[in-house]
């Protein structure tokens, strides 16, 4: 028998991830070994530009015919077998399946902000992301993308503080109208909101403060009757609890700062494009899209011919995050990339605590109610369970006894709680909504929204359960106090 060993060329890494189970692509999806240096975990791309190689691959990547992706460069030309995509006619074939043009300046991308991108839209289900500043950038890049001065969006009723008055206020100022709609399951309802100028349907899976779980499917149904994307935030759900693109949604938004990054260290947002909105039979219906249909100018094929399913995603790159500059810092891009790597993990301990501690609460003679749609006490606990097994996030409202007052003295008996904004955080939180995310709303509006005075909005943490509970008892107890 021969001593020598055979020589056998190494097993080419895995470059496309479809098809890999959910925990296995948060870890690996979009991220790529750099060719320089072999690094592991792709690097953070601190520079503004891209050189150009020649004059001519500055005219190609102007005109977007060469692709790139993270640490594997794509070059128009080059040998498919060697992991770079092959050019002909100016149609450059894309064996990884990216399809983005190659760099030009860091407002339209980033190799950093790419492998966020990539495992974002892999877990989402969708078919391209853009990554941007913030969550309120993510949400108004996706729907100027869609909608201009005149046009007509409609929203349901129970939506995030913020994107009220974003949707109010800036929206408005820039002529676009919002309308809502309060009972989602009142077709008529519908129908009266829906105008000729509408482009637009827009909820959220879970809306915050109060976990009343939307059901997709059913505002899904509305919107392909009326040829209108389903503009959904998954920031409370993600898609390790729900996939909003498996119930109908065309569009997927975020606040990344929240659980995506994790760990409350950082501002981002991002767009997810389903790739599956029929923007050619929404033209011909007259809702017009001219960003994603319409040439925009001779000789050059609109977005849609060019990129297929990943077109409206291009038309958010390419004619809103680049023309109005919400871009997403490289380092904030690593931070969010790093953080989906746990999502799962993060998630199910998140949702544990909340059910145990909201059933909890629930119990609690200092307590008027919890609205978590996961108790079997819920009125959309049946929803709760069908699309979310009854594990519908870990951001609650909970109402103590006693109106503001009582919620002054619970929320200052509290030691492990934070009291501040923000949500998804490894650290418990707690705010009230009242005289916070909703104090510029007239009395009237945040009574039919259910933002009494004795409601808080909690965020449940990474913390120990048991331990939380004991600091859940001593706001209580101070409650109970006041008599």
């Amino acid at each position: 028998m021969s001593t020598e060993h055979e020589t056998r060329a190494p097993a080419a890494p895995v470059t496309d991830w479809a098809g890999f189970d959910f925990d296995t692509r948060q870890v690996h999806a979009g991220a790529y070994p750099d060719r320089n240096s072999g690094l592991r975990v792709p690097p953070i791309a601190l520079s503004a530009g891209y050189v150009f190689d020649s004059f001519d691959d500055q005219v190609d990547r102007f005109a977007g015919r060469e692709l790139w992706r993270g640490g594997i460069g794509l070059t128009r030309g080059a040998d498919p077998a060697a992991g770079v995509a092959a050019g002909v006619d100016g149609a450059a074939e894309d064996p990884l399946g990216v399809g983005e043009p190659a760099p030009i300046y860091s407002r339209q991308g980033n190799p950093t902000n790419a492998v966020a991108e990539d495992r974002l839209a892999s877990l989402e289900g969708g078919t391209a992301a853009v990554a941007v500043s913030s969550g309120q950038a993510a949400i108004s890049s996706a729907l100027f993308a869609i909608a201009q001065a005149g046009d007509h969006i409609v929203s349901t009723a129970s939506i995030y503080g913020g994107t009220r008055i974003l949707f109010g206020r800036s929206f408005k100022r820039f002529g676009i109208e919002v309308d809502y709609v309060w009972d989602a399951d009142d077709d008529a309802e519908w129908e009266r909101a829906i105008r000729p100028s509408t482009k637009a349907i827009y909820t959220e899976t879970i809306p915050n403060p109060r976990n009343d779980v939307t059901d997709l499917r059913r505002i899904a149904a509305v919107a392909a009757r009326h040829n209108l994307p389903l503009v959904v935030d998954n920031t409370v759900g993600t898609p390790a609890l729900i996939r909003p693109f498996e119930h109908g949604a065309s569009i997927v938004v975020h606040s990344t700062t929240k659980f995506l990054t994790g760990h409350g260290a950082a501002v981002g947002g991002a767009i997810v494009d389903g790739g599956t909105f029929d923007w050619e039979a929404a033209d011909r219906a007259g809702r017009s899209f001219p960003l994603v249909t319409a040439a925009p100018r001779p000789g050059l094929g609109s977005l849609l011919d060019r990129f297929g399913d990943r077109a409206y995603a291009r038309a958010v790159r390419e004619a809103v995050v680049n023309d109005i500059g919400p871009s997403l810092s490289p380092f904030t891009g690593f931070l969010l990339h790093q953080g989906m790597e746990t999502l799962s993990l993060r998630m199910g301990r998140h949702v544990d605590s909340s059910l145990r501690i909201a059933a909890w609460l629930a119990e609690q003679p200092e307590v008027e109610s919890v609205d978590y749609a996961g108790l079997p006490s819920n009125p959309l606990h049946a929803i709760a369970e069908r699309d979310y097994a009854g594990r519908t996030g870990s951001v609650f409202g909970v109402t103590v006894r006693g109106g503001v007052d009582g919620a002054r003295a619970f929320v200052d008996g509290l030691r492990v709680f934070s009291r501040m904004t923000g949500i998804g955080d490894t650290r418990s939180m707690i705010i009230h909504p009242l005289s916070s995310t909703h104090a510029t709303f007239a009395p009237e509006l945040n009574e039919r929204l259910g933002i009494t005075p004795g409601l808080l909005r909690l965020s449940i943490g990474l913390e120990s359960a048991d331990d939380l509970i004991r600091d859940l008892r001593g706001g209580l107890d101070c409650v109970g106090r006041r008599g």
